[in-house]
């Protein structure tokens, strides 16, 4: 046999071993590492759509281990999923899109047509990827689908993104492009007192917390408007407890488990994921703050019908003293909102809050809205009842459309169209 012959062919063998481990091994991550409860919709189409994460953060850990893609492991990883899932969808008719720069922040505008005579409401939206994925590509139809169905101008922020940039960077790019759109809203025919801010997963806490940072400068800058609205969709609230319900009844359901969570947390915080193991056993937290903070996390103030299989409240864990030092910046209000005051609370806007049934975070939104009626501010809250982690960007893409999804962002374009 020819010597390049027997070359070609056994490169392509080996080519072919490696392409079957590799779905071997993302088929076996994805029966043995997930669970997909009773009465979650499309179960088949969301282990799909696991297997392509699966599939993405393997490529992505073998092409960084090959020496083949610049920067952190994450970073190659997010560039794979950028290039999987950051296509930029047709522009829709009636919508003038323009990629612009706000301060120095990165954004993108998209702006119903024809133009209106009066001043439309204002929507920025901060996307979700655990502050360490996303981007205003993988959002761009979802900004798009909001802009023309509220007849709203949408500003999606490009914010910085760990592990690059830790906490407080996306808060305050958020922050920045925020302030810049309140300042400038005439130039985009927008009300700036119908300033409405929204986002999803890590977008939603980023949201609260650019609430509580506004609310606060509004005393110090009696000409700044306060934001008309807050729009929270399946937020993460709190680094305090990972022993809530929906932390144990979720914990290994796609497309965000328990552990994941802490995961992500950690890279947004400081970087030390090490401690991950730390922060869901409570270890992070002294034994007299985790006290104080049980008039506010607590899985007894959770309603019982979200109690599947009761709810037995963890025994405190022994603090570790090196995660307690390393981590107390994650009790800060504006990384951790449910930890806000409540004078604080108390001065946010009206807000919007969407959960999901088998979602981790699903009591984070339930205790924030909570914490939000008992001082006072307007609920508006919409559950989804079949629903998980992420499913509303699902909410128009073909085979893996979910109608819960598209249920759910219409219910959302239906909130704001009353603003």
């Amino acid at each position: 046999m020819d010597v390049a012959v027997w070359a070609v062919s056994m490169a392509l063998a080996l080519g072919l071993g490696l392409l079957l481990l590799l779905i071997t091994g993302v088929i076996c991550t994805v029966y043995s590492d997930s669970v997909l409860p009773p009465g979650i919709q499309g179960p088949g189409k969301l282990r799909l759509i696991y297997a392509v994460q699966v599939t993405i953060a393997v490529l992505g850990n073998i092409v960084h281990s090959l020496g083949l893609g610049s920067g952190s492991q994450l970073a190659v990883i997010r560039y794979l999923r950028g290039k999987v899932l950051g296509t930029t969808h047709k522009k829709a008719a009636g919508l003038e899109i323009t990629d612009e720069v706000f301060d120095g922040v990165p954004v993108r505008v998209y702006r119903p047509l024809p133009r209106a005579a009066g001043r439309r409401r204002g929507v920025l939206y901060f996307h979700g990827g655990g502050w360490v994925f996303g981007s205003i590509n993988e959002y761009d139809h979802l900004c798009q689908y909001i802009a023309r169905e509220s007849g709203s101008v949408v500003v999606s922020v490009e914010y910085r993104l760990a592990p690059e940039h830790r906490y407080p960077a996306q808060l305050d790019d958020c922050l920045t492009a925020t302030l810049h759109f309140i300042r400038t809203a005439a130039d985009y025919t927008v009300d700036n007192s119908r300033i409405v801010v929204s986002g999803d997963s890590a977008g939603g806490n980023l949201t609260a917390a650019v609430c509580l940072r506004v609310s606060g400068l509004e005393a110090e800058s009696p000409e700044l408007p306060p934001l008309r609205a807050q729009v929270m969709i399946y937020p993460a609230l709190q680094m305090v407890d990972f022993t809530l319900p929906s932390y144990r009844q979720n914990q290994c359901v796609p497309l965000l488990f328990r552990t994941r969570m802490a995961f992500f947390y950690l890279h947004y915080l400081n970087g030390e994921v090490s401690l991950g193991e730390e922060v869901v056993d409570g270890q992070h937290l002294p034994l007299e703050l985790r006290a104080a903070y049980r008039k506010w996390i607590n899985g007894d103030l959770i309603p019982d019908q979200f109690k599947a299989g009761g709810h037995r409240p963890s025994p405190p864990q022994t603090p570790d003293n090196e995660a307690v030092d390393l981590l107390k910046r994650s009790l800060e209000p504006t990384f951790s909102p449910l930890l806000a005051s409540d004078a604080a609370i108390s001065k946010m806007p009206p807000a919007y809050i969407l959960t999901c049934q088998f979602d981790v975070l699903r009591d984070d939104g339930l205790l924030f809205k909570k914490r939000l009626e008992d001082n006072g501010v307007p609920v508006s809250w919409h559950h989804v009842p079949d629903g998980f982690h992420g499913i509303v960007s699902f909410f128009d893409n073909g085979y893996l459309t979910f109608p819960s999804g598209k249920l759910a962002v219409d219910n959302i374009v239906a909130f704001l169209k009353d603003i």
